[in-house]
């Protein structure tokens, strides 16, 4: 009886053990979640303001070009 004891008391050790390494695991995959959502987060923001940039340089280029009809020949 002393022997299946202390074979349940090992086990019992090994699964806090392991539970102990889970959670240690858990904790960081969480940072890794949180610090990644951060930086998604940035990234979309930028990419929506490169779009808006890009959609005024569109915008201006095409108010500023001349109908062709009013075009100063080259030679002027």
């Amino acid at each position: 009886m002393n022997g299946v004891g202390a074979d349940q008391e090992e086990r019992m050790q090994e699964l806090e053990s392991r539970l102990a390494f889970q959670d240690d695991l858990i904790e960081s995959l969480n940072g890794v979640v949180a610090r990644q959502d951060r930086e998604l987060s940035r990234l979309v923001r930028r990419l929506d303001e490169l779009e808006r940039k890009l959609a005024e340089m569109v915008e201006a280029a095409a108010l500023s070009e001349t109908p062709a009809g009013h075009e100063v020949p080259p030679h002027y």
